[in-house]
């Protein structure tokens, strides 16, 4: 079976609407070979090129018809997946989910462990920023948003509301491993305050 079939036969497996990147491949064949069967399925309508590297199966909106774009969230979230980084939430975001701010980003930014950078997908833009390995602790679950909220406050920003609404969003397991981050000592105290 030639690498454009392998790639064919996976990709009908796969759900529409969801990015993925050339990386889902890599053992079918050489990268070259992967990449001209991808362009070929991008011609023939089959895939269709989100960005440089990313593909996706075309989705057609129930409603109005049309071609649905990627979410450039779920793009660098496939990206970050295909390079090996880490991504965690900027500290902005963090304090709008966990209720302490309602300002929201103009330009969603996340913080990552691999380099800054702006991944743009038509008009939209998600911006990738380097972070120290401190803020990327526990990313995605709760412990990791409410460290990275708290260090984003700072330790002028971070008071007492803040800190209860915070905590108050942590389950005692997601406590537990927000206490065993490595932390500023002021911070460490101002949590122990509330433990």
């Amino acid at each position: 079976m030639s690498v454009a079939e392998c790639i064919s036969k996976r990709i009908k497996h796969m759900q529409r609407g969801k990015p993925f990147t050339n990386a889902v491949f890599v053992e079918m064949g050489s990268r070259t070979s992967v990449d001209k069967a991808l362009s070929r399925m991008v011609q023939s309508g089959l895939l269709e090129r989100v960005t440089r590297g990313v593909y996706m199966r075309p989705k057609l909106s129930e409603y109005t018809g049309k071609k649905v774009r990627a979410n450039p969230i779920t793009v660098m979230e496939a990206v970050a997946r295909a390079r090996g980084e880490t991504i965690q939430v900027h500290g902005a975001e963090a304090v709008r989910r966990l209720g302490i701010s309602t300002q929201m980003q103009v330009l969603p930014t996340y913080y990552t462990s691999g380099s800054t950078r702006e991944i743009k997908i038509g008009n939209a833009v998600v911006r990738l920023r380097h972070a120290s390995w401190q803020r990327l602790q526990h990313a995605s679950s709760q412990a990791g948003i409410a460290l990275t909220a708290l260090l984003y406050l700072g330790q002028k920003g971070v008071n007492e509301q803040a800190v209860e609404k915070i905590l108050s969003s942590l389950s005692a397991e997601e406590f537990r491993k927000l206490m065993a981050c490595k932390m500023h000592k002021w911070l460490r105290e101002v949590l122990a305050d509330f433990a």
